[in-house]
């Protein structure tokens, strides 16, 4: 986090979060993982707590068994979280229990299909530092995962489309790719940030028909005396 690497990355997802979390309101806000780095501070909710499993956070827990009540939250941050865990279908199925009816998800990660990608897969000496050490998702297969739990992917904002340079001065020199990247190779951003809404089903009370509907205008003749009578 310390790198120019880490710099260069958390400076877009932090202007990114920032301008994402600022219209959610409700009344209890998550960031999971990451607690270097506070990414609720443009959020207006009053309850903004940090979980991880292990440091100086506001609750320490394993990502797999949160310790809130089902539908009791309005906005979950994670970020790089999926990535660098073994089970990130478990966190995901246990964001989706703590989350309110439309509560609001926000999820950053690296993209395997950019630079930062080719460079996780096709240098393996480099694989045991980080962040090279995580299973990058991308964000089509992110989106699989979310629509199966009843998310609906509300959009995805791509970044940092400079290659990984481990120089400062090198990184810099290549921002200039930033603004040309996004408008003609948005795909090949190095980093995304994915918005999903928890979408509930609502149901209808089908009531019985106790009123009898009044027979046509049709139905109706007019009957003499004599057949009356009869």
């Amino acid at each position: 986090m310390q790198s120019p690497q880490g710099h260069y990355v958390m400076a877009w997802e932090r202007q990114c979060i920032d301008r994402e979390v600022v219209d959610v309101f409700g009344y209890n806000a998550l960031q999971l993982g990451l607690p270097q780095c506070m990414l609720l501070t443009q959020n207006r909710i009053p309850l903004r707590q940090t979980v991880a499993d292990h440091g100086r956070v506001d609750v320490v827990s394993d990502l797999r068994q949160l310790p809130f009540a089902a539908h009791s939250v309005d906005l979950v941050v994670m970020a790089h979280v999926l990535e660098f865990h073994p089970h990130p279908h478990q966190i995901l199925r246990e964001v989706e229990r703590i989350l309110i009816p439309e509560g609001v998800l926000l999820v950053t990660g690296f993209n395997p299909l950019s630079i930062w990608g080719a460079r996780q897969r096709l240098l393996t000496r480099y694989r045991q530092d980080f962040p090279w050490t995580g299973h990058y998702l991308s964000v089509p297969r992110l989106k699989d995962w979310l629509q199966l739990l009843g998310f609906e992917a509300d959009r995805a904002l791509l970044g940092c489309y400079a290659p990984p340079c481990v120089s400062e001065r090198w990184l810099r020199r290549w921002q200039c790719l930033d603004g040309i990247g996004s408008r003609c190779w948005n795909f090949a951003g190095g980093v995304y940030l994915l918005r999903a809404t928890k979408r509930v089903q609502g149901m209808r009370l089908i009531t019985p028909k106790w009123k009898h509907s009044r027979p046509p205008r049709e139905m109706l003749s007019v009957v003499s005396k004599k057949e009356r009578g009869r």
